[in-house]
């Protein structure tokens, strides 16, 4: 009896709390990953952007709560230690991360104004501009997680980006500093750094109420489902849950909801069935995306320069025969 009171004292002392590092954490997603995290006793490393000592704020997690009131209200949960910095830095990645035991960067770009997206106003190498928070935040925190000697996950949150002539990704690329090419290159970072990774491609985010006939379904391998509305919370759970599947790692899975008898309530039976990427990715598709989103530039300018000569000319003569018939009566 004493003997097994000894080995029990002596595992409860070797198991320590997981700690996880999470990026975006004022974010719709990022702020629901911190809680259900911080619900699940984890330790979280919260990486922040804003501050939080702004005087007359109150602490909120609303879809509406502006990013000082999710910080406030973030930095009240049980384990949760907000870090000063951003993914585009460096050394912001390896202070945060410091003796984690996994990452989840649930971080993405701020959408930026339609305008400068187009002519592409905005040098790739600004803070701001897709590429920095798609893919140079992401090459950051592999190497933070090398150096750490201790995280063992990296999970991203990304999309759909194969396809770079369909109409959604060029829109997307078009209005937002191409995102989906950098999203892609991001995961390229992943699949190739030596890390284990579980890429997460969601349906579309925004809604927060699902239909109540619908379920959760993963396809591993990158493959396609049929694109969905996704919760925040649904792809939250996802984020959190994948860490506890070993054979979740170096995967890349799509999260959609499908009709009622053909998916699950619940991601645990899911994830058992996940398995490690075995296709072959294209390398790059920068190019491609690139050149389809030039195009469809083009082509909206165009479009636009058509439609306003016609507009001047139809206002031309509606105001010709405007003051005709002034003159006449």
């Amino acid at each position: 009896m004493i003997l097994l009171l000894l080995l029990f004292l002596l595992s409860s002392s070797s198991c320590t709390a997981m700690r996880v590092a999470v990026t975006g954490t004022t974010g719709l997603l990022g702020r629901q990953v911190v809680e259900r995290l911080s619900n699940n006793n984890v330790e979280v490393r919260a990486l922040l952007r804003h501050p939080i000592g702004q005087p007359n704020v109150s602490p909120s997690i609303d879809k509406d709560a502006k990013s000082a009131q999710v910080a406030l209200y973030l930095s009240r949960l049980k384990g949760v230690t907000l870090v000063p910095g951003d993914a585009t830095n460096l050394a912001s990645c390896k202070e945060l991360v410091d003796n984690c035991d996994a990452i989840i960067a649930a971080h993405g770009p701020v959408r930026p104004p339609p305008i400068q997206s187009l002519f592409c106003l905005l040098p790739e190498s600004d803070p701001k501009h897709s590429r920095s928070v798609n893919y140079v935040a992401v090459q950051n925190l592999i190497i933070a997680a090398k150096e750490s000697n201790t995280c063992k996950r990296v999970v991203r949150v990304t999309g759909k980006g194969e396809s770079p002539a369909s109409f959604f990704t060029v829109l997307i690329n078009m209005l937002g500093n191409m995102a989906k090419a950098w999203n892609y290159e991001g995961e390229q970072l992943l699949r190739s750094s030596g890390v284990d990774y579980t890429i997460i491609r969601p349906g579309v985010m925004g809604k927060d109420d699902i239909p109540s006939n619908k379920v959760l379904a993963l396809a591993d391998n990158g493959q396609d489902l049929k694109v969905s509305a996704v919760t925040h919370a649904q792809i939250a759970e996802l984020c959190c849950d994948c860490l506890y599947y070993p054979n979740a790692a170096k995967s890349t899975l799509t999260a959609m909801n499908v009709e009622e008898g053909t998916g699950e309530d619940s991601y645990a039976p899911l994830l058992a069935k996940v398995k490690a990427d075995t296709r072959e990715f294209p390398k790059t598709l920068l190019e491609e995306h690139k050149r389809a989103a030039r195009n469809g530039t083009a082509i909206l300018v165009s479009f636009m320069s058509v439609f306003a000569v016609a507009s001047f000319a139809a206002l031309k003569t509606v105001a010709k025969l405007f003051f005709k018939g002034i003159f006449i009566d």
